[in-house]
C-alpha cells in the first residue's frame, strides 16, 4: 500500500517535521530514558575503540578532511575541528568495528546515525545532555518509523538502512537539537532523500563504516544548509521520482507508518528489539555464536574431535555473513563461520579476534575447512524466525551435538545489559583511545547524561594530546 492518508494533504516530510518539532521530551518514560542513556554511552565507547582502525585513522590522514576550524572533538584526540568534520570521522569510528547496537525492525544500526552528529553540534553550540536526549529519542522515532514503511523490500533489495535510512534520523535529531522551524526541517529532510546512499555490495570492507560517516556528515550538512535557508521539494519522498518510488519501487512501501503513532505512541526509544551487541562482529551471526556457547557449555568438545559443523541461521541474516575463508579483519566480521568456530575455540568472541591475522590462525582454519552455512529449512520467510538459528557439531566418533537459539535479537528486551556489563564492554572499548582514569568518570557522565548542562564539557573528558 502506497497511498497517503487524504485528511492531511500537506507533503510527507512537512508532517513529518511536524511532529518533530512538536516532539514533547515529557513522553521519554523513565524505560525510555535509561535504554537512551544506553544506546549513546554504548556508541561512545564503541566510537573511541574505532579510533585506532585503518579506515579512521585514513580519514583523518586525507587532506582537508578534519582540518577546518570549529569547537567540535574529534574523539580520542587533541584535534578540533568543524562540527561537519567531526560528525564524519565520529561517524565512520562509530561504525569501524561494527560493535554498535542494532535493531531488526530498523535493520540496521540505529544510533551510529545519530551520536556522532548530536555530539558535534551539541559541542559547537555548547548545549545542555538533556536536549541531546531529547533529540537522540526524535531522531530514533523518524528513523524506525520511515524503515516500518519500507521493510522489507528496502532491507532485501541491498540498500544499508543504517546510513539509507539513517540519514534521515540524523536530520530529526540534529534539526531539533538546534531549534529549526517546521519549515526548515522539512527542507532537510528533503534534502536527505538526494543525499541518502549506501550499498550492501561494500560489506566487508572499509567502505561499511564510511557510509556511516558520509550519511552522518550529509545529515548535518542538510541541517544547517536548511537553517541558512537553503530548499529542496517538500514532496521528495512521494514524488513519482521520489524516494520511496526510486529507493524501493510500487507496491512495497507503506508511507503512512512514517506518520502514525507520533501522537500517543507506542515509543520506538522503548522498542524491545533495541539490541545492544556483545560481540564485536555483525549482529546477524550472534544467535550462532550463543548456539555455539550453549553447546559448549553443555558438552566437553575439543576442537580436535570436532568432524564438521553446521550452521543453519535465518536465510536473511546469511545473505551477508556467508564468508566461508574470510581474508581480512573486516571479512571475519561478516564470517559466521569464522565467528562460531573462533566461539568453539575460545568460548566467545572479543575486539582481539578480529585484529592482525587472528583468523588465520592455524585450529581456525582447520575448523574452517570442516564448516558449512547454508539457511535453515525451517526458517524461510517473513513469518518465521528470522533471528533464529541451529548449529550442528559432528564428532569425528560419530555423535551429534545441536543446539537451537530462537529470536535472539543482540542483548535486547528483557535480556538487555546491565549497567555491569555495559561498563565491562566500555571499558573494553574506551581503554584503546583514552587513558585509564578517564574511562569511569566519562562513563558515569554519560549514564547520567540528563543532568549535565555543559556537553563541552563532558567530551573534554574524551580529549587527549595526540
Amino acid at each position: 500500500m502506497n497511498t497517503i492518508s487524504a485528511t492531511d494533504q500537506r507533503a510527507v516530510l512537512t508532517r513529518l517535521a511536524d511532529r518533530i518539532v512538536k516532539y514533547d521530551p515529557k513522553v521519554i518514560s523513565e524505560k525510555g530514558l535509561w535504554l537512551a542513556k544506553l544506546g549513546i554511552t554504548d556508541t561512545i565507547g564503541v566510537t573511541l575503540a574505532g579510533l585506532p582502525e585503518d579506515c579512521t585513522q585514513i580519514a583523518l590522514r586525507t587532506p582537508g578532511i578534519a582540518t577546518a576550524p570549529g569547537a567540535s572533538l574529534v574523539f580520542g584526540t587533541g584535534r578540533r575541528t568543524s562540527a561537519l568534520d567531526a560528525a564524519f570521522v565520529n561517524g565512520i569510528a562509530s561504525h569501524a568495528l561494527d560493535f554498535d547496537d542494532f535493531s531488526s525492525v530498523f535493520g540496521g544500526h540505529q544510533s551510529v546515525p545519530l551520536v556522532a552528529p548530536l555530539f558535534a553540534l551539541a559541542e559547537d553550540r555548547g548545549l545542555s545532555g538533556q536536549s541531546l536526549i531529547t533529540a537522540y529519542a526524535v531522531g530514533l522515532e523518524a528513523e524506525m518509523r520511515l524503515a516500518r514503511a519500507v521493510h522489507p523490500h528496502h532491507y532485501d533489495k541491498g540498500w544499508h538502512p543504517t546510513a539509507t535510512l539513517g540519514i534521515f534520523g540524523t536530520v530529526a535529531s540534529a534539526a531539533r537539537l538546534i531549534g529549526l522551524s517546521t519549515e526548515q526541517t522539512t527542507m532537510a529532510l528533503a534534502m536527505a532523500a538526494s543525499l541518502a546512499s549506501g550499498l550492501k555490495a561494500n560489506f566487508g570492507t572499509m567502505t561499511k563504516p564510511l557510509h556511516v560517516g558520509h550519511s552522518a556528515r550529509s545529515g548535518v550538512l542538510a541541517v544547517l544548509l536548511a537553517e541558512q535557508g537553503h530548499d529542496a521539494n517538500p514532496a521528495a519522498m512521494e514524488h513519482h521520482q521520489g524516494f520511496f518510488e526510486v529507493f524501493n519501487g510500487a507496491d512495497t512501501y507503506a508511507a503512512e507508518r512514517l506518520l502514525d503513532g507520533w501522537d500517543n505512541g507506542p515509543w520506538e526509544i522503548e522498542a524491545e528489539d533495541l539490541a545492544i551487541k556483545q560481540f564485536p562482529c555483525c549482529g546477524s551471526t550472534h544467535q550462532c555464536i550463543t548456539a555455539m556457547q550453549r553447546l559448549a557449555g553443555k558438552h566437553d568438545i575439543p576442537a580436535e574431535a570436532v568432524a564438521g559443523i553446521e550452521i543453519m541461521p535465518h536465510q536473511r541474516r546469511l545473505r551477508h555473513t556467508n564468508t566461508p575463508l574470510p581474508d581480512s579483519e573486516l571479512e571475519a566480521k561478516f564470517s559466521v563461520q569464522y565467528a562460531v568456530a573462533r566461539t568453539l575455540l575460545d568460548g566467545t568472541v572479543k575486539l582481539k579476534d578480529f585484529e592482525g591475522d587472528a583468523f588465520r590462525e592455524d585450529a581456525v582454519r582447520r575448523l574452517l575447512a570442516v564448516t558449512t552455512a547454508r539457511p535453515h529449512p525451517d526458517l524461510d520467510g517473513d513469518d518465521k524466525d528470522n533471528w533464529g538459528a541451529e548449529v550442528i557439531v559432528t564428532l569425528k566418533d560419530g555423535r551429534k551435538l545441536t543446539e537451537t537459539v530462537s529470536n535472539l535479537i543482540g542483548r535486547s528486551g528483557d535480556n538487555t545489559m546491565t549497567r555491569d556489563e555495559l561498563w565491562e564492554k566500555f571499558e573494553d572499548c574506551a581503554s584503546r583511545a583514552l587513558p585509564a582514569d578517564r574511562l569511569h568518570p566519562l562513563f558515569d557522565g554519560l549514564m547520567s547524561l540528563e543532568r549535565t548542562d555543559s556537553v563541552p564539557n563532558m567530551v573534554k573528558l574524551m580529549e587527549t594530546g595526540e
